[in-house]
């Protein structure tokens, strides 16, 4: 049998288990599967579940690697409330917190404690919780003062408690789980976590503290679970200060160092290790990542004039082929966001002549949101329930959005700016194609940064190229429609260049539109110097016509002030390394002299 036939073995395999899968036969108290079909619409467990609750149940440390959309929250949530709802006496709000959910946002802090909240509504004696930045500290001092049972936080929010709320109670704490840890430590999180794991003594978390505990909660061992969609050496340290013996489930041979074994899900061999309970995962750069199999990924190779027009285009194909549209588009920086959202919802046209005195409508007929880090937390929040509870909306995001978000019904992902790691183009296509349904992605590159393809390559991740004249012919201009086959390149076809036109006419009409513009034009050529390692070398500002970027923001000409600064600021570290090469030269010549 050759390795793809047996590949195809494996995955039918894993295919019957899910379809005859239930939850009861899971473990679980019947009144929890009850509200996980009722309350979240769970007919069944997904893979991830199936393979993670009964392990979950037995008590064991597990680090879990699955991709985005397959079910992880309720895979981690569920035994905890089984365990929670089965004891013999019922926990109380004066035993404090038995279980801490860590998480890098506030909104997936709002989403888990969401979830929890349904799964919660028939165990009432079970109170969740969250602590997180932006919220009311002294609120947050009296619902921990009351008690929470189960608490969601984000890790800066939970160690200012942890230091200075004496009445928080977690003497009884038995699980720690670390939901998104990639995230959580890519935004600089690392050294609070382990400072979190030394002030709740949960290096190893076996040992329950001397509070007001619960009886039969003394002899159950503690235990941490461990959460990512993608795996590196941070993460991999994390697992190790914090996870005894760990079951792995969803790693592959592949991410795992063959120097020692460890009890997989995936593998029917399950050896012992050599005491440390523990091995090394690979890191994720060299490594295959794990995308929906229902997910179509695609790119479109635009030049930089052009960007804007086209990212229009294909917005309004897409909203008026379908009615009911869910889209997300990720920018890089905040000051994009604000601009693109402040242009998508107020720029009228006229489409039918050249007439400016001719009726006009706004382009993009949908119900526009926008979500970043410098909005105020009730903004954020309102943004958060609106975009999942609507039908049809474009939301317009940085990455605060491509980490753990689970919004219904998203059918495209457009990555307008690069998402740079590859392991955040992972993440950023995570929010569709979810629990099995389709979905759609779009990467835009421009013609310099096609080398972007190789590197997604490199991790089993390969692209198509989206028809883009196909969709730029679909737009009647002046009652002709203009064929593909005529232009060679976007820059020339017809309806990139009305389209342009237009957007500098209102950008440059709109005084605030135009700042907004400057402004969003600024902090992206700073983003985009910010690439590291292997990536400056497809991403870099010296082969960028700046003239050419200022018109993807609808500006007519450069801002000086902004390109002349950056290029003053650019000679001036020329020139303060020329001065450190030649005072160092002078330095050696002093010394051999003497």
């Amino acid at each position: 049998m050759d390795s793809k036939t047996k590949k195809e073995s494996k995955d039918n395999q894993k295919s019957e288990i899910f379809a005859s899968c239930s939850f009861s036969a899971l473990g679980l108290h019947p009144s929890l599967c009850n509200q996980l079909q009722e309350r979240l619409g769970f007919e069944g467990p997904t893979l991830v579940q199936a393979q993670a609750i009964p392990v979950i149940l037995s008590g064991r440390h597990v680090l879990v690697n699955a991709a985005t959309g397959t079910g992880k929250t309720v895979a981690y949530l569920a035994p905890i409330i089984h365990h929670l709802h089965s004891y013999p006496s019922r926990i109380d709000r004066e035993n404090g917190t038995f279980a801490l959910v860590l998480v890098p946002t506030r909104e997936l802090c709002l989403q888990v404690y969401e979830i929890l909240q349904k799964l919660l509504h028939r165990f009432h004696w079970i109170v969740p919780g969250y602590v997180m930045g932006g919220e009311n500290r002294s609120k947050e001092k009296a619902r921990l003062r009351k008690g929470i049972s189960i608490l969601v936080a984000t890790p800066g929010r939970l160690l200012d408690h942890l230091k200075n709320t004496a009445s928080f109670v977690h003497t009884n704490l038995l699980w720690i789980i670390f939901d998104e840890a990639d995230r959580i430590l890519e935004l600089g999180f690392g050294k609070e976590i382990e400072e979190i794991l030394d002030l709740l003594g949960s290096r190893q978390i076996g040992s329950v503290g001397n509070g007001n505990q619960v009886s039969s909660l003394s002899n159950f061992q503690g235990q941490n679970l461990l959460l990512s969609a993608t795996l590196n050496e941070k993460v991999n340290h994390l697992a190790k200060i914090s996870l005894e013996n760990p079951v792995m489930i969803g790693l592959d041979d592949k991410k795992i160092q063959p120097d020692q074994s460890v009890d997989r899900i995936e593998t029917a061999e399950s050896d012992e290790d050599d005491g440390l309970g523990y091995s090394k995962v690979k890191n994720s750069s060299t490594g295959d990542y794990k995308l929906p199999a229902q997910l179509v990924q695609r790119y479109v190779k635009v030049p930089c004039g052009s960007r804007l027009a086209v990212l229009l285009s294909i917005l309004k194909n897409l909203f008026e082929r379908e009615a009911s549209h869910k889209i997300v588009v990720f920018f890089s920086t905040c000051d994009a966001v604000d601009f693109h959202y402040s242009l998508l919802s107020e720029f009228c046209w006229s489409p039918n002549s050249q007439s400016e005195a001719e009726h006009t409508e706004r382009f993009l007929r949908c119900n526009t949101l926008r979500l970043h880090g410098n909005m105020k937390q009730e903004d954020r929040r309102n943004t958060f329930q609106a975009f999942k509870t609507e039908k049809s909306a474009l939301l317009l995001s940085t990455d605060i959005a491509a980490r753990g978000l689970d919004f219904p019904k998203v059918r495209c992902i457009i990555q307008y700016d690069s998402p740079g790691e590859a392991t955040e183009y992972v993440h950023r296509v995570g929010r569709t194609a979810r629990l099995g349904e389709k979905g759609d992605s779009l990467l835009f590159l421009q013609p310099v940064e096609v080398d972007y393809l190789h590197d997604l390559e490199k991790h089993g991740v390969s692209l198509t190229e989206y028809p883009i004249l196909k969709v730029l012919g679909s737009f009647p201009l002046y009652g002709q429609v203009y064929r593909a086959r005529k232009f060679v390149s976007l820059d020339l076809h017809p309806w990139v260049l009305y389209l342009q036109k237009a957007l500098e006419s209102f950008i440059l009409s709109e005084p605030r539109m135009n700042k907004l513009a400057q402004n969003a034009f600024c902090s992206w050529v700073r983003a985009y110097t910010a690439h590291r390692g292997d990536l400056k070398r497809i991403f870099m500002v010296k082969k960028l016509h700046l003239g050419h970027v200022s018109r993807s923001f609808g500006l007519k000409q450069q801002p000086s002030l902004v390109g002349q600064s950056f290029q003053n600021q650019s000679n001036k570290r020329k020139r303060e390394g020329k001065q450190k090469g030649l005072s160092k030269q002078r330095k050696f010549a002093r010394k051999t002299q003497t």
